[in-house]
Formats: C-alpha cells, sequence, structure tokens
C-alpha cells in the first residue's frame, strides 16, 4: 500500500525481527518497500484493520470481504509441464498443462509488479507428523491473507529456527496483480499456476482464501505419493479405544461438522495424509462452511465464528451492532470460517496419531434422494465408490453454481486437488484398507422423500446416531439387507432412527418414481466409472450398480 505513499504502518518496527536468513529477493521478489515477517496474530489484527482489509465485529472474529470471488476458481487452474513432473500428472480438466516458457513470462511480470509493493510472509510447515512435515513460504499482499496462513497451517514459536527457515514450496498470492489471457495464455484475469520444477505457486486476481489452502494441499497430493503416504481429502477423529475414523467428501457433505464429536478426538477436518505409522493433519486449522449453522446442531464450530483470532470469510453483519447473521446468504452461500484448530475443544494437539483407521466413511450428499442414510461396502466396492466420489455439489462452492444442486463425481471426493491419477490413490488406499482391516461405509446426507426441492435434507441427528453406531460396532448386531441395485449392505434397523428413513423407497409418495430415478443414478454410475475401467480389475467394475429393466435386473 505505500507504493504512492510513505508512511509507517502499525507493525513496521517489528517488520524483520522474525525474518529468515533466506530473504525474498533469493526467490526472485527484489526491490520491494517493506516485508513483514511471520508477525502473530495480535500485529495481523492491526495492520488488517489499518488497511481497511475488513472489520471486527461482536465477540472479535475479523469479519473480510472477498469481492466476485467467494469461492474457488477451480476452471483456471494450471500445473506447469515439465520435466520434474513427467508423466506423473493426471493431465485434464483439474491439472490443465501449462508452459514453462509462459510460466517464466509470468513471473517475470510479477517481479516487476511487485517492485515498490509491502507484502506479508509467513513460514510455516504443513504435515503435523515431523518425519513428513514440508516447509512451506506463504507470501502475500494482504495482511488478512497472511493471518489465514496462520491460521490454517502450522506456525513456528522460535526465533531461530524461523531465522534458519527454507522453504521446500512458496504459495504467492496477489489479489491485486491480473493475468492477461492474451499474453498469460490463461482463461481470464485469475489464475492459480502450480510449478513443480520451481517449487512455486502464483495465486493471482483472487482475495478467496481457499486457493492459499487448497494449494498446498494440491501439492502434497503429489509429493507425499513418492513417500508412501496417501494424501486424502478427508476429516479424522480417533475414539477412546485409539480407533482412528476418516471422513470423505466434497465440500457440503458434513466433513467438518461430523468430525467434530464431543466424544471423540479431533485430528483434524479436511486434508490428512496416511503412512505406516497412522494418520496426520496436514494442517493446523479450520476452514467450515458457516452458512446456517446453529449453535444446538454444530456448537463447538458454532463458539469460533464469535471469537478472536477467527476470519470469518463474507458473512453479512449488522455495522451498527457488529452481529453476524450466519442464515444470510446474499454475499454467498459458500460464507466460511477460518480458524486454528485449538478452537475446537477437543482436539489432538499434536496432529497425528500413531493408529491406523478401523472405519472409513464415505460421504455423498444425494440431490435425488433415493441413496440411503447409510450402507456397508465391501473392499471392491469400496473402491468403486471411492473412484466414483459421487455427491452433489452444493451452491457456492465453486464459481459458478447455481442453487440447485449439481450432481457430479469426483475422484476420490476430490479430484480438483488430486494431481495424479485416481488409480493411484485408489490402489493405495485398497493397500492400507485391506492391510488394516478397516470397515468401510457410505453415508449420505443429502435428501429423503424425494429430489431436491421435492423431499427434505436428512437430519443431522439421525446422520450421528448412523454415525456412531457404525464406530461404535452397534452396526455389527443388526440385520441387513442387500440392495436391489447397488450391492451394498444396508442395515434394517438403527438405534434412534425411524426404519422408513434406513429405506429410502418407503419415504416416497410415489414408487414408480423412485425407482426411475434411482435407476438413472445407476445410469449415471455406469456411464462415468467406463472413464477409469482400464485401470480397474474386473472385480471392482462388477462392484457397480446394475440397472433395472421391465423385468427386474439387467444381466
Amino acid at each position: 500500500m505505500s507504493k504512492y505513499l510513505e508512511f509507517n504502518t502499525p507493525a513496521s518496527k517489528e517488520a524483520m525481527e522474525l525474518a529468515s536468513d533466506f530473504r525474498l529477493k533469493h526467490q526472485g521478489l527484489t526491490y520491494l518497500d517493506r516485508v513483514y515477517w511471520n508477525l502473530p496474530e495480535e500485529a495481523l489484527y492491526e495492520e488488517a484493520i489499518f488497511r481497511n482489509e475488513g472489520k471486527i465485529i461482536k465477540g472479535g472474529p475479523l469479519l473480510v470481504n472477498t469481492g466476485k470471488h467467494t469461492a474457488r476458481a477451480a476452471a483456471d487452474k494450471y500445473i506447469v509441464q515439465e520435466e520434474s513432473t513427467g508423466n506423473n500428472i493426471w493431465w485434464g480438466i483439474y491439472n490443465r498443462p501449462y508452459s514453462q516458457a509462459k510460466f517464466n513470462e509470468l513471473f517475470g511480470r510479477l517481479q516487476a509488479w511487485a517492485q515498490g509493493e509491502e507484502l506479508f510472509v509467513q513460514d510455516v510447515y504443513a504435515g503435523a507428523d515431523p518425519e513428513y512435515r514440508m516447509p512451506v513460504r506463504i507470501i502475500t499482499e494482504k495482511a488478512w491473507h497472511s493471518l489465514f496462513a496462520r491460521n490454517m497451517f502450522i506456525t513456528i514459536d522460535n526465533k531461530d529456527e524461523l531465522k534458519k527457515f527454507v522453504p521446500e514450496f512458496t504459495i504467492i498470492a496477489v489479489p491485486g496483480f491480473k493475468l492477461n489471457p492474451v499474453i498469460d495464455g490463461t482463461r481470464s484475469e485469475t489464475g492459480i499456476i502450480l510449478n513443480f520444477g520451481a517449487k512455486m505457486a502464483i495465486i493471482a486476481n483472487t482475495l478467496y482464501a481457499g486457493e492459499i489452502k487448497k494449494s498446498v494441499f494440491t501439492v502434497l497430493n503429489y509429493l507425499l505419493t513418492f513417500r508412501d503416504v496417501l494424501p486424502m481429502h478427508c476429516s479424522a477423529n480417533v475414539g477412546k479405544e485409539n480407533d482412528a475414523a476418516l471422513f470423505f467428501g466434497l465440500s457440503g457433505t458434513g466433513k467438518t461438522t461430523l468430525s467434530a464429536d464431543p466424544n471423540r478426538k479431533l485430528i483434524g477436518d479436511d486434508e490428512h495424509g496416511w503412512s505406516s505409522k497412522g494418520v496426520f493433519n496436514f494442517e493446523g486449522g479450520c476452514y467450515a462452511k458457516v452458512i446456517r449453522l446453529s449453535a444446538e446442531n454444530e456448537p463447538e464450530i458454532y463458539s469460533t465464528t464469535h471469537r478472536y483470532g477467527t476470519i470469518l470469510e463474507n458473512v453479512v453483519f449488522d455495522p451498527v451492532s457488529r452481529a453476524i447473521d450466519l442464515d444470510d446468504d446474499s454475499i454467498t452461500e459458500n460464507t466460511r470460517a477460518s480458524y486454528p484448530i485449538e478452537f475446537i475443544p477437543n482436539v489432538i494437539p499434536e496432529g497425528y496419531v500413531h493408529a491406523h483407521p478401523k472405519n472409513i466413511i464415505f460421504l455423498t450428499c444425494d440431490a435425488t434422494g433415493v441413496l440411503p442414510p447409510i450402507a456397508r461396502l465391501s473392499p471392491e466396492q469400496a473402491q468403486y465408490h471411492f473412484i466414483s466420489g459421487y455427491t452433489s455439489k452444493i451452491a457456492g462452492t465453486e464459481i459458478g453454481l447455481g442453487i440447485e444442486p449439481e450432481l457430479t463425481f469426483s475422484a476420490c471426493f476430490g479430484a480438483p486437488f488430486m494431481v495424479r491419477h485416481p488409480f493411484e490413490y485408489a490402489q493405495m488406499l485398497k493397500q492400507r484398507m485391506l492391510k488394516h482391516n478397516a470397515k468401510v461405509w457410505l453415508i449420505n446426507t443429502g435428501w429423503v422423500g424425494g429430489r431436491f426441492g421435492v423431499g427434505k435434507r436428512i437430519s443431522i441427528r439421525h446422520t450421528r446416531n448412523l454415525l456412531n453406531a457404525a464406530l461404535d460396532g452397534i452396526l455389527d448386531n443388526v440385520n441387513y439387507r442387500k440392495d436391489k441395485l447397488f450391492g451394498f449392505e444396508v442395515p434394517t434397523s438403527c438405534p434412534g432412527v425411524p426404519s422408513e428413513i434406513l429405506n429410502p423407497e418407503s419415504s416416497w409418495g410415489n414408487k414408480e418414481e423412485f425407482w426411475k430415478k434411482y435407476d438413472a443414478l445407476a445410469a449415471r454410475f455406469i456411464d462415468n466409472f467406463k472413464l477409469y475401467e482400464k485401470f480397474c480389475s474386473k472385480e471392482v467394475i462388477e462392484a457397480g450398480p446394475r440397472r433395472l429393466n421391465r423385468t427386474g435386473l439387467e444381466g
């Protein structure tokens, strides 16, 4: 901000106190005005307010507005095609190739743009397990983005350690820097461009902080596979018997809410690695959707929206009382809260456990209203559903989504962040699942009694009761029915859950319409899986659904 005016800001005098000897000039950023190194939360609050980047609201959170980008710009992500990546990248709509020459030109323009600018740096770790953690440098134009980095990653308190810090990967987030599609070969003025050869990512022309988080996740999703660690888009917790559980699912399916259980300790809410020793969090914080959050149903997460240190993105507030309205989606459906993981009272402070999962949960939000609320999967069915990654995208989580949910298949329940082919991740999951005898469950947090707009979303209370029954072994001792189309096992009873909910057909007024919708969903699964069949065994392919015909089942 001082490119045009010369004046001190609240942290000017302390800007270099926690600086690394590996300065930004070593990374090609020179002739900068001032760099603020590893400022703590309090100083970043002062800088953000001084620069008019946000407002302090009731209880102490910092509230910011991200402008036109209120979600990830998924269509604007690129990966530089260079020698180090070779044939290991899953090239396609999620990993669009970008030339090394174009990147060099782009970085040259960024270097020129940055001259005279003030920047913020956070030197942090990604990966809670010391054996696998990666030093990451987050360079930001905005003070509140620097606070976001402190919330989301693992910070360093030791001044000598910061002084010796050398990053293995660097994220540069500069919302004021616009791309030129004609010159840069991009789709728009916005871009998220990862370069594994240069160990650098550039995030341009977007204030949405989730791009920083997901860029680090994408990097780990690639690099850790070569260290025999399965990177996972999942939340994780652990019970009193050291029984870890994983919760896979896209945004809006309930990963954060369901893993925040007062009876189990939270490992992390979104991104994890599964090594030969156990499960570890990639992050040091949480980034939760808060639209229509309630103190009754999600008390732990709700409380974070009213305390100092939390960043609230695009939440509506009263400028006079400074009270927030979590039910107001007039800015976006994708309102978010970023907060340190210790804000959740029941967490594993180390961020990792030397225990292997006993239960693996695949969360899907079925907007067609036909899938059962819970089903038990065989190992082959688990691979099939993991590669399929079926859910419905909820409004607001990506640019371009409307009000109505959009049926989608996202491989590994996180295709936009998977850099290698889904088969590679599925194979790693299979090996671990069989070795540690993990049970796999498909839980539907979507609609019952009809599709979106007709039925209603399943009660979170019923979902919790089903989940707890699975984790506590109660569902090991009940009767099951075999699903007519998908072949998985569905319990016929569960304490605290009405039996009609366990059988979706019974809650539909028009049974014929139910079977038409169910058959149509099976067809979508089969059609989608054709993309992956050549990589899969016959057993996995046959673990998918079957179609209805006039006399019953096909085949």
